[in-house]
């Protein structure tokens, strides 16, 4: 008999990767990456008023070009044998769409409003909508929406977003019908059931950043929506009250999407979730295991049985779901807005020279320049990581905070921002990217902290993502201050191989994530240990950091 095959498809913040996958061991038999050429070019995007927007089309044509290019040069029996498609993406990531469920930006008159993309998770231009959402949570006289995530909401999250481009934009908001996560839009497509009142929406979005819960029936009361603003009237009718863990199929594959991609007919589609989640899949988590997602952002990822954990509500994280990472068990999340956003901050920052002056130099020849200009960022982040290794232990003049994008966890604040504290004349780049790292690494330590003093034990880290497997300088600092062994898991395209579980499950080809997980997992490459030493000093540097956070937070924001 011919083994069965699977695609897992996931969707970045710059690119998409699919990868075909042998259901039989994990093996990944084809991948392909597409770099999204519209954002790429930075369209549609305002950094400065933390405005960033995708087009739709990029996520098209990435699926089109990612899914062919993973099943290049495979044979026809694989090809023939791939019965399940599961989509992650980044979230929350939402678009205004239609009646049809076709997202506005993709209709005449709309081709390059920013309000028409879709929104990306880091997209902060709704933080007044999330403060207010927070506020009407407490004092409107009914259920506080907001207790099954974490006690407070995000700009980064479904309704702020929503609410902000319906208030900013009267031509979306006489036009939008509805608004679809992209981890649901993606599946809708394949299947060819974009309907907004019919597509079947995934439980993880849905839960940790729309807050939807059984004990609502569903989404947030319709009064409480309309007292926080009118515009929202009518518009949770218009959205969905059933949601899906990833183990269920929302249809079959489109005779237009199998014929377009070269797939069989029958191959069956997986409920969307996030990458993260997904991600911790692929990284094998187990009950009390946190999966650290480690690149732009950070996701920290736990699951528990539901018995064990039941009701208890877990103040200041991303939400707790009942199936949000593995069916049957509590999935809980937390994470950071920005990590290696911070050493590519401060990257940027010392190439602006590169960038900006010696560019101008036309006494060098083109060539030269291109090639000073790529050497010098191919270089940096390893040299600066090199020198600041060296830096004598008993240094700890420079103290910095990690909130360059926000604080997502503990207790969401998006407003908040970054710091660097001690700085002396002495304090170069290599001492200052060092402080960096060691904010990155705190912030982390306070999530942990977190899930601890609110019951939820920590047995083991597991490290998936960019950061985890190109920098073993920044994750031996983490597992430092985390002092806990921290293990790499060994695939490179752990959220994609996440996807692919789930579709082995979907396909029907394993009972539940976890037999897919034992079979399909590829196991870890690498453990980092504590250094006793560097673990009892980084005490004494995180309390300054506790307190310079303290300081920042309250008396300057």
């Amino acid at each position: 008999m011919s083994n069965k095959y699977v695609i897992g498809i996931d969707y970045g913040t710059d690119s998409v990767r699919s990868v075909v996958v042998d259901t039989l061991n994990g093996e990944i038999v084809g991948t392909s990456v597409f770099e999204y050429p519209r954002w790429k070019k930075g369209l549609y995007c305002d950094p400065a008023a933390n405005r960033f927007r995708q087009h739709p089309l990029d996520y098209i044509e990435g699926l089109e070009r990612s899914v062919k290019g993973a099943m290049k040069g495979l044979s026809r029996e694989i090809i023939n044998n791939i019965a399940g498609i599961t989509v992650d993406t980044t979230g929350s990531t939402l678009i205004a769409v239609d009646r049809e469920g076709v997202p506005l930006s993709l209709k005449k008159g709309f081709e390059n409003d920013p309000d028409a993309m879709f929104v990306l998770w880091k997209d902060h231009t709704a933080v007044k909508e999330a403060t207010e959402i927070n506020e009407k949570a407490r004092t409107w006289g009914g259920i506080d929406f907001t207790k099954f995530e974490g006690g407070i909401y995000s700009s980064e999250w479904f309704w702020a977003k929503i609410l902000h481009v319906l208030r900013h934009s009267k031509k979306v908001r006489e036009n939008a019908f509805s608004w679809v996560e992209h981890c649901d839009w993606i599946p809708a497509l394949l299947t060819g059931n974009t309907d907004p009142l019919k597509l079947m929406r995934g439980r993880c979005s849905a839960g940790h950043k729309a807050m939807w819960h059984e004990d609502f029936n569903g989404l947030p009361d319709e009064k409480f929506l309309v007292k926080l603003d009118p515009v929202l009237k009518g518009l949770r009718k218009r959205l969905f009250t059933d949601t899906y863990t990833c183990e269920v199929a929302v249809g079959t594959i489109s005779p237009e999407w199998a014929k377009k991609l070269g797939l069989p007919k029958n191959v069956k589609v997986g409920a969307g979730a996030f990458d993260a989640h997904l991600g911790a899949v692929g990284g094998e988590i187990k009950p009390y295991q946190l999966v650290k997602v480690m690149g732009t952002s950070t996701c920290d990822m736990l699951v528990s049985p539901m018995k064990e954990v039941g009701d208890k509500l877990v103040a200041g994280i991303c939400g707790q779901v009942d199936g949000s990472i593995v069916p049957g068990m509590l999935g809980l999340e937390a994470g950071q807005s920005a990590f290696g956003d911070i050493y590519a901050w401060f990257s940027k920052l010392l190439l602006w020279p590169v960038n900006e002056i010696i560019a101008s130099m036309t006494w060098l020849d083109k060539k030269t320049r291109e090639r000073i200009a790529s050497e010098t960022a191919d270089r940096i982040i390893a040299d600066l990581s090199r020198n600041a290794e060296s830096i004598p232990e008993e240094e700890t003049t420079v103290v910095a905070l990690d909130w360059l994008n926000g604080r997502r966890t503990p207790d969401a604040n998006q407003a908040l921002k970054g710091a660097i504290a001690g700085l002396s004349l002495g304090s170069d780049a290599s001492r200052i990217f060092k402080a960096l790292v060691e904010a990155t690494a705190f912030g982390s330590r306070m999530i942990n902290e977190r899930f601890i003093s609110e019951g939820i034990r920590i047995d083991g880290v597991i490290a998936i993502g960019g950061v985890a497997k190109k920098n073993p300088y920044v994750m031996q600092i983490v597992s430092d201050v985390l002092n806990m062994p921290i293990k790499v898991a060994k695939s490179d395209q752990t959220c994609a191989l996440g996807s692919a579980m789930a579709a082995s499950v979907v396909a029907g080809i394993y009972k539940d994530i976890p037999e897919a997980q034992k079979a399909m997992g590829g196991g870890f490459e690498k453990v980092y240990k504590p250094n006793p030493k560097r673990a009892k000093k980084y005490e004494e540097l995180f309390r300054k950091y506790k307190k310079l956070g303290a300081f920042i937070e309250h008396q300057i924001s």
